[in-house]
């Protein structure tokens, strides 16, 4: 199993976003030090807690201060902007990494975004929908592209002023072929995305927002995506996110992973709290449809969404989430504010050294990393 790492971020309102900012490049360079597989980066623009607007601005920083992590939108919101824009932009960052690049992609689920942008009233999921149809078009096809599938609302040509001789109108390809790997982040239970993510030979990353015992949907709905394409689903490409401090000693970790009112696990998942139940989606926390939302408290939420504990007790958590969920090829690190840096430093450090390693003897053969679209 693959060690990820991924940051919304999600800060206190109140930081520098000059020193946040910086703080969530030196935890993606920590990951690289310590061999973590990827790194997926979230963008926001309208949230103040969420200090990055754009991820392949911020990623295109880490380049040349990492060696082999590889950097991962996560997501490119592609409602926000048009596909052409998006095709290039990221074929260029994957030359720009040498194919240290995964595209993660989503429709852009905030609202406040969509409002600014004057999108409020959009169809968000079909914006996105035709957009990477799109930007897939532009990657396969060669100028002048004359890109104009039925019932999608972008076309693409160049062909009224390209020069070939000079190749004007031609855009860039990836550096990865015969493009860079695509993962879809997955919230909620029973995703019907997930699906269609098998179909395209898209690979899911199911959120750490999840409560485990709806895991296995996304599974089930993945292998029958596959199915549906004529394939088989390989365990290696489904990625699981989950929010975990791993600490020396056991009050530590529930000190600073649970209990304390500083605890940054702790708003993380109050925050969380607040923007689902503002949006309405906050069923994603619930064991059942029918559950009182006020049992949704600060302490149901760590109790329940936090792995934490000293090294072994960690890895026994792991083991029984992968015995829950299935196999998957990957563990994605949910990186959180640096209340503490030496603990957050810490914490990533034992999970890459102590408790992965055990994990993976624990499991046998680790999964093989995904290759490319194909």
């Amino acid at each position: 199993m693959r060690l990820g790492y991924f940051t919304m971020p999600l800060h206190p309102a109140h930081r520098d976003p000059a020193l946040t900012l910086q703080e969530d490049r030196e935890a993606i360079i920590l990951a690289d030090q310590l061999g973590f597989h990827d790194a997926f980066v979230g963008e926001h623009l309208t949230e103040k807690s969420e200090n990055i607007t754009n991820s392949f601005i911020f990623l295109a920083t880490l380049i040349h201060h990492t060696k082999t992590i590889k950097l991962a939108t996560g997501t490119s919101n592609l409602s926000h902007s048009h596909p052409t824009l998006i095709a290039a932009h990221a074929a260029m960052f994957d030359h720009l990494a040498r194919g240290r690049f995964i595209f993660g992609v989503s429709p852009g689920a905030l609202a406040s975004d969509a409002e600014a942008l004057g999108m409020l009233n959009e169809d968000r999921n079909k914006l996105f929908a035709e957009a990477i149809d799109v930007i897939l078009a532009i990657w396969e096809r060669e100028a002048p592209y004359d890109i104009d599938l039925p019932g999608n609302r972008f076309k693409v040509s160049t062909a009224r002023t390209g020069v070939a001789e000079i190749s004007r109108g031609v855009m860039y390809k990836p550096f990865q072929k015969p493009r860079p790997e695509i993962v879809g982040t997955v919230v909620a239970p029973h995703s019907k995305g997930v699906i269609a993510m098998g179909e395209r030979d898209f690979h899911p990353l199911s959120a750490n927002f999840l409560l485990p015992q709806w895991l296995p949907s996304h599974w089930a709905n993945y292998a029958e995506g596959k199915r549906r394409a004529g394939r088989s689903a390989d365990p290696a490409d489904w990625r699981v996110a989950r929010t975990i401090f791993v600490a020396d000693d056991d009050k530590t970790a529930l000190d600073y992973g649970r209990s304390n009112a500083s605890s940054p696990y702790r708003y993380y998942w109050n925050m969380l709290l607040q923007k689902m139940m503002i949006s309405k989606r906050h069923i994603i926390f619930k064991t059942h449809e029918t559950q009182d939302d006020r049992e949704l408290t600060d302490d149901y939420m760590v109790d329940r969404l936090v792995l934490c504990g000293t090294v072994n007790k960690v890895v026994d958590q792991i083991l029984a989430l992968r015995e829950q969920a299935g196999d998957f090829g990957e563990l994605v690190y949910a990186g959180m504010d640096w209340v503490d840096p030496q603990l957050a430093r810490r914490s990533m450090e034992l999970m890459a050294t102590e408790v992965m390693p055990r994990v993976n003897q624990a499991l046998g053969t680790p999964a093989k990393t995904p290759a490319p679209g194909h």
